[in-house]
Formats: C-alpha cells, structure tokens, sequence
C-alpha cells in the first residue's frame, strides 16, 4: 500500500493507514461471490414472483376497488407489457449507466411503486402502480444478470450460479401463488403489493454492500429510446384495444381505430430500427434466422399458455369452486414444481434430443394437458378437474424453456447473442400480456353467449374452457413452428456487423472487439 502523497504527523498517518486499510477491505468485501448471488437471487426472485402474486389475489381486488371484468385483466397486463417493452432498453442502459446503479434505481422504483399500489384506493391507482413497477423490473432484470455474469469466471463457477438463478425464476412462479394465497387470506389483498417494500430495501442494501461500484461501461453507446417508446405504445394500445371487444364488436370505431393505430406504431417501430436507429434494440437481421424467428413465435405460444392458465385457474377455483385465497395457491402448487423439475430436467433431456425434438413431443404432451383443462365442469372436483391437467401440462411445458433459449440463439453471431436473448425475454412478456387480453375476450364472448338458463357458474365455465380449449390448439401451432419452421440442426452462426468504416455499423477502429455484454445476453 502506498503512502500519502503529502507529509502527515505519526497520528494522522495511523488514521490514514486504517482508512485505506478499512476501504480497501470494503472494496474486496463489494465483489463476494457469495453475496453477490444473494444480491440477485433476492433481485430476480422479486421481480419473478410479482407475475403471479396477484393472481390469487384478483378477485379480492375486484371486490375492494370496483374492477370491472375487462379492467380486472389489466392489472397484470399493466406490469408485463411495461416489463416486456422495456426490458432491452434497460440493457442498453445498464451497459451505458453501470450495473449497480441501475440495479439501485431499479429496486427502488419497485419498491416505491409496490408501496403505492398498496396504498391505492381505485382501479386507476392500482393498474398506474403496476406499469410503473414494471418499469423498475426492466431495470433490474438485465443489470442483476449482468452482475452475475461479470462476477463469476467461466466455467463451473459460473455454472452453479445460473443453476441458482434459474431455480429462483422458475420457482418464482411457485412462490408467488402460494404468498399471495397466504397474504390474502390472513391479512389483506393489499400485502401481495406491499411485500415488495422489504423486499426491494433487502435488495438495495445487498447492493450496496455486495456489487462492485464499476464505471458507466461503454459511454458512447446510444440509448435507442425511440424505438423503445415506438414499441411500448405499439404493444399497449395493441392490447387495450384487444380488451376493448370484451365490451364493444370487433367492427366498433374504437377496436378499429384502436388496432390501427397499434399497426401503425409497430410497423414504425420496425422501420425505424432497420433504416434510423444508430444503436438499434432490434437488428431485423437477426429475425432472418430459422431458429431466432421460429424459437420466439414457439415462446410466444408458450407464453400465452402458462400465463393464462394461472389467470383462469385462479378464477376457476375460486368463483366456479369456492376455493379460498391460500387454498388456490396451493392448488397451483403441482402445476409450478412440474413446470420447475420440468426445466431442471431438459439439461440433461438436451444431451440426448435435440431442441427440435423436445419442442415437438414437449408441445404435444402440454396441448393435451390443456385440452384436459377444457373439459372443467361447474361440479368438477379438484383432482379431476385441476390437479391431473396440471400435472400433464407442466410436464408437458417444463421441459420446453431450455431448448426454445437453445433454439433462439442458435446460429446468431457471438455478437448478437444479446440481441436475440433480449428477444426471447421480451416475447415471452409481451406474448403473456397480448394472449391474455385476447383470451379475456374469448372467455367474455363465450360467457355471453352461454344459455340464459344456465347459472352463473355454469357460464363462467363454459368461459374458461374455451380459454383452455383455444391454449390447446396454440401449443399444436407451435407444434407445428417446430416441424416446419426450426431446422433439423443448429445452423452455423451468421456474420456479425461489418468493422467501422465511414460510420458503417461494427466496432470502432482501435478498440477491442467484445462479445455481447451480460446484460444485452439477459
């Protein structure tokens, strides 16, 4: 350690030495393996476990602010699509602002907003509380896996902790219906909100204690905030234009003028990121690979299966079969550790299929669990009716996450494996968002249409079968991507962007040449 650069008395030198000492063990102490696992753990299992928290939640949140059916939806909706929109913004900006910081910000937007939609006395609050911790979710998910990765060296170490990672997103799903049947049950819908606030102040201080405190990484690298918003007003309006046929035709003004303008900002999005965006969220190079496209519609299916499930199961053991808050939690249970094992086992499924394969057979098994689904009854019993479609979906779908993660970034240059995993996260998101505002509609069309002799119970069934029925023939389409759509054998990777020359797009001249940074790879 060196001196001073100035003469100090033998007092002030001893109270410099111990400072540089206490410092220098403080900075050793930022980069602990350890608690940096425990810094993202806690992060991601927050983020994860808000997806499904609400849900068991949902009709006790009707009941106190006045939802009404089609608005109930959007208090799921408002977090994923915020979510899903921004996550490859926040990316871009961890890697332009630093991981730490962003992290912190992140937490704290969470946890101020969760307080918030607590505390919220309208519809209105509520879903506005919602979008915005979404916003804080998109800056926490890509800077903490970014954190992972820059903290661990290749190799076992570093493979221990995304099998730690991914236990915790996976199980996150588990968690988050189980504590929300819990929370209310014993205390209030509203803890399902305000649990987050510990949680994000845990978060904050692991950080802050744990997380290096690096520099802002590639400060010349441009936000590409226009296609953000593009695409988040595209996919919002898309949405609150799907919710709208609930209670107006298809053939309204609104629907009409509702999806034309979504069309609109979406194709604006894609021509913007292909002709004017100097540092675009998406190169549409990268959506003419095979395996990229056919992965994300293949997600997308998926997506819009898993979660729709937990919105109309929740609805269907609680309003058809009089379950309580904790008991449908636990009644999910089963259908969260299929879907958990399921992905733990695919590793080693890979070894021995390839992703095409388990896509194929995976799809099979999940649409016939859903076409079990379809067949609920107004009588039914829980064993029959949830407990054995449950079991045959989650395994069928378990399964199925590692080889679509596989499959979307086979074939992509090492360059533009961020990209294409950013677009895996965003269509998983974005895909849950648009499927359940669609399948409100169908489940509202088909309650609508349903006998006038039938009891309400009876409507609301023929509703969710529907759904269920609908998600069935989803995952047979996707079945149907991988046999035709997703090749036989990984394909070779493309060519990354050319070098600079004359602002041609490519790594600047003299400096060194990087694969995709952590946080673009989440």
């Amino acid at each position: 350690m060196r001196g001073p650069p100035f003469p100090l008395d033998k007092a002030t030198l001893r109270v410099y030495y111990f400072y540089m000492y206490k410092n220098s063990a403080r900075e050793e102490r930022a980069v602990s393996p350890g608690g940096v696992l425990w810094t993202v753990s806690v992060a991601q299992l927050m983020v994860s476990l808000d997806v499904s928290v609400v849900n068991v939640a949902l009709p006790s949140m009707r009941t106190a602010l006045g939802f009404d059916e089609s608005g109930l939806s959007w208090v799921v909706n408002a977090y994923t699509l915020t979510f899903g929109g921004l996550l490859l913004l926040g990316g871009r900006a961890a890697d332009r602002f630093g991981r730490r910081p962003l992290l912190l910000i992140g937490l704290a937007l969470f946890g101020i907003t969760s307080l918030l939609g607590g505390l919220a006395q309208s519809p209105g609050q509520l879903i506005t509380a919602r979008a915005v911790q979404g916003v804080g979710a998109a800056l926490i998910a890509p800077a903490a896996l970014a954190v992972l990765t820059t903290s661990f060296p290749a190799g076992p170490q570093r493979g221990k902790a995304f099998g730690v990672y991914s236990a915790v997103t996976a199980g996150g799903a588990a968690v988050g219906v189980v504590v929300g049947g819990l929370l209310t049950e014993y205390l209030d819908w509203r803890w399902v909100m305000l649990v987050n606030v510990p949680m994000a102040l845990v978060g904050m201080w692991l950080a802050r204690r744990h997380v290096a405190a690096a520099g802002a990484g590639d400060t010349a690298r441009k936000l590409d905030v226009v296609g953000a918003i593009l695409a988040t007003l595209g996919t919002s309006l898309l949405v609150f234009a799907l919710v709208r046929t609930e209670t107006e035709s298809w053939g309204s003004a609104g629907t009409i003028g509702g999806l034309a303008v979504a069309a609109v900002l979406l194709t604006g999005f894609f021509v913007y990121e292909g002709t004017a965006a100097k540092e675009p969220l998406l190169r549409l190079r990268v959506l003419t690979n095979r395996s990229v496209a056919g992965a994300n519609l293949y997600m997308m299916m998926v997506s819009i299966t898993i979660f729709t499930s937990f919105y109309f199961v929740s609805l269907y053991l609680q309003q058809v079969l009089g379950f309580g808050a904790l008991s449908a939690g636990l009644a999910f249970l089963p259908f969260c550790l299929g879907l958990v094992v399921g992905s733990l086992y695919a590793v080693k499924l890979l070894a021995r299929f390839s992703p095409r394969q388990l896509l194929v057979v995976g799809g099979i098994i999940g649409a016939a669990g859903m076409y079990w689904f379809s067949l609920i009854r107004p009588t039914g019993t829980f064993p029959v009716d949830v407990l054995g479609p449950s079991l045959v979906t989650s395994f069928g779908i378990g399964p199925l996450l590692v080889p679509i993660a596989n499959a979307a970034t086979a074939g992509v240059a090492p360059n533009e494996a961020g990209m294409a995993s950013g677009l895996l996260n965003s269509a998983r998101q974005l895909g849950g968002s648009i499927g359940l505002a669609a399948m409100s509609t169908v489940a509202a069309a088909a309650t609508s249409n349903a006998a006038a002799s039938d009891s309400a119970a009876e409507r609301l069934t023929e509703g969710y079968g529907r759904v269920f029925a609908s998600n069935s023939g989803l995952l047979v389409f996707a079945v149907l991507v991988a046999v035709f759509l997703l090749p036989r054998t990984n394909p070779s990777p493309l060519p990354g962007p050319a070098a600079h020359k004359d602002g041609a797009p490519g790594p600047r001249p003299g400096t060194r040449r990087e694969e995709a940074t952590p946080a673009e790879r989440g």
